[in-house]
């Protein structure tokens, strides 16, 4: 109406512009600085960088890429190109399908292939560096391959039937809408489901014997499955149980009983992971489903809410599950505890459990690419930081492991592997995995790598990595913290972590750099420590409280502002993160408690460790802002003080910020990697 007097907004658009302009100076001055410091390390990355691609010719390419079995047909994906061979020929035979150059993205890589059941389809998840969003491509297989669709910003997709397709979109991190679309007949698309919650992220599974897609609505607390009947894939999702605080739970079925994977009754130690899939590249379905310590317990399908639920096996404390596989007669849970990693197989014919005690050596387990649910064998490969994947097999005949017999790889035999416990401020035992070289002598002079992370119940990452080989070769001592906050030890570790106990893990992490120390392992003038980011949270925290215990510090893409990214309700995580950090809007304790630890808020005058740092101008999951803002605050905090003393010795620490213009927080491609 006339008169009407129009709120101005001069303000507001003068704040905005301010900020944007500060952002691109901070970027231009640390791209500048990048660019006159990298030179200096030119010799060294040559050096290194032949050495990391002669140890990726020698160890990961002969491992391959998992192999995908449905009937006398197997698949597998090499170089970007899908290949299908028969099983009985050999690989030598195996024919190209197609491969992502065909399809027009050259840049990408396939992060997921499911099959039709009856082979006539293929849909394939491709993903390029530079975005956490992946495009889902549907192939008609045949004497011609055909694309039938595209669909773009997809995160997990499932066949429930020939020709029918569940699939769940993502937009600005988060899955909330599942969609079911056809090909043949009557071709349509159709939203099934939406999740309100935005504490909760959707995604699909298949059970093992196809007869149920389960649609999985997951927060950091709780979790509430939905079932679609492969038979029926038209007919509505059935609920299995509502959710409950606390309750968390996973789907699998046989012979009309549902196997339950939860955290329901006690003792409760079974989460999925779902937050920070972060820098290395992961199996995606492994991610859908990661567990911290549970029972099994299963009900009938009719009649399948929680006060069905009858106990099948529950596993002791501080036993973590890292993966579960079901078979039509066993189940196997691959098990962690005490850093060993254990299989157990339960029988549902003689209903006993086997127990095997795997290498010593090996961290990591990654089961092969859908192994079916008759087979007699099970494959899987083992691996630690600086062992490259080895082939193991469980034969349910034989009740026996058996070490496959693979290409001829050199054996790593130089390579020590040492666990220790070091008591944390509470008297808590922190356990840590510590390699080095038998040959290594004095150990206290030889330089030290130290690992950690501790945020989301999310284990350290301990698969094999080239450059810590590489490392190990050259005389390093590679050290990794199992603090609390992550999921080494089940969910109680986890929360023991988390919130209002996030200066446990900074408790923990000091006592392991210390442990170390005294038991000779290098000495402070000797040490680095890394970290990834939620990881950055502590490795931060320790550089402001503890600076005389490191040298260096390498960061990638950290989250060293907690405080002011959680007072920011309009970005994408922040709401699903106040389940791991608080809300310091509503809370002024919580508040309070974030900024005692934060890194960003607790930077002061003083002699810092060295710090280099990598950050991805597009990251969705850490705003380039705040990092640019920690390197500025922190490089004046050392200058400050380096002007204020004139001690002998003195020195000023190299501060240095590597700003990516390609890439993200998520998966990269081994180009990628050798070159950061």
């Amino acid at each position: 109406q006339e008169g009407t007097k129009v709120p101005s907004k001069r303000k507001q658009n003068t704040s905005v512009v301010t900020s944007d302009l500060l952002h691109k100076n901070l970027l231009k001055s640390e791209q500048k600085n990048w660019n006159s410091i990298s030179p200096t390390y030119k010799a060294m990355t040559k050096r290194i960088k032949e050495k990391l691609e002669e140890l990726h010719n020698m160890y990961t390419l002969s491992s391959g890429s998992p192999r995908m079995r449905l009937g006398e047909n197997v698949y597998f994906e090499e170089n970007g190109c899908i290949f299908l061979a028969k099983a009985d020929d050999g690989e030598g035979n195996a024919e190209i399908l197609f491969s992502v150059e065909d399809l027009g993205f050259s840049d990408a890589f396939i992060q997921r292939i499911r099959i039709s059941p009856d082979q006539r389809y293929m849909a394939i998840s491709l993903k390029s560096e530079n975005s956490e969003e992946a495009t889902c491509i549907i192939i008609k297989l045949g004497n011609l391959v055909v694309v039938e669709k595209v669909i773009p910003s997809v995160f997990s997709f499932e066949w429930a039937a020939n020709d029918v397709l569940y699939y769940t979109t993502q937009k600005n991190l988060k899955c909330q809408n599942v969609f079911m679309t056809t090909f043949t007949y009557q071709k349509h698309t159709k939203l099934v489901y939406t999740e309100q919650d935005a504490r909760f992220f959707v995604d699909l599974y298949c059970t093992k014997d196809r007869r149920f897609l389960t649609i999985n609505s997951n927060s950091k607390t709780s979790s509430e499955v939905w079932l679609v009947d492969c038979r029926h894939p038209f007919e509505p999702p059935a609920l299995v149980q509502a959710r409950t605080t606390g309750v968390i739970y996973h789907i699998e079925h046989r012979k009309d009983q549902l196997y339950i994977l939860t955290t329901y009754g006690e003792p409760a130690e079974y989460k999925a992971i779902l937050t920070d899939n972060y820098i290395h590249r992961i199996n995606l379905d492994t991610y859908c489903r990661s567990y911290r310590n549970s029972k099994l317990m299963k009900a009938p399908v009719a009649s399948s809410g929680k006060e069905n639920w009858q106990l099948v096996y529950a596993l002791e404390k501080k036993t973590k599950l890292v993966d579960f596989e079901m078979f039509s007669d066993d189940c196997i849970m691959f098990l962690k505890n005490a850093g060993h990693l254990y299989l157990n197989v339960i029988s549902f014919v003689s209903h006993s459990v086997q127990s095997i005690k795997l290498p010593s050596w090996a961290c990591e387990f990654e089961l092969e690419s859908h192994p079916e649910l008759t087979t007699s064998t099970c494959y899987f490969q083992l691996s630690s930081p600086v062992h490259p994947p080895k082939r193991f097999a469980y034969s349910f005949k034989e009740n026996n492991l058996i070490e496959q017999a693979v290409q001829e790889v050199p054996i790593i035999t130089n390579c020590h592997t040492t666990r220790l416990l070091a008591k944390s401020k509470d008297e808590t035992l922190v356990p840590i995995t510590v390699f080095h070289n038998k040959n290594s002598k004095e150990l206290h002079r030889r330089p030290l790598l130290v690992h950690v992370y501790g945020a989301y119940g999310i284990d350290l990452n301990m698969s094999f990595k080239e450059e810590k080989l590489m490392l190990i070769e050259e005389g390093w001592i590679l050290a990794y913290c199992h603090v609390r906050g992550g999921g080494e030890q089940g969910l109680s570790w986890h929360r023991d972590g988390c919130q209002h106990n996030k200066l446990k893990g900074l408790h923990d992490l000091r006592a392991c750099i210390r442990l170390l120390h005294q038991l000779g392992f290098s000495q402070p003038k000797h040490t680095a420590l890394a970290a990834a980011s939620a990881g950055g949270v502590l490795a931060g925290a320790l550089s402001n409280t503890d600076p005389a215990l490191i040298r260096a510090v390498v960061l990638q893409a950290p989250f060293v502002d907690v405080l002011n990214t959680m007072m920011k309700t309009h970005l994408p995580l922040t709401i699903e993160e106040q389940e791991e950090w608080g809300n310091p809007l509503e809370d002024e304790k919580c508040m309070t408690y974030i900024k005692s630890y934060c890194p960003y808020q607790n930077i002061k005058p003083q002699c810092y460790p060295s710090v280099f740092i990598t950050a991805y101008e597009n990251d969705e999951r850490i705003p380039l802002t705040g990092i640019l803002q920690y390197v500025q605050k922190l490089r004046k905090a050392a200058l400050d003080h380096a002007s204020r003393t004139s001690k002998k010795g003195n020195w000023i620490p190299n501060i240095i910020l590597d700003v990516h213009a390609n890439g993200s927080h998520c998966d990269s491609s081994w180009e990628h990697s050798l070159n950061e």
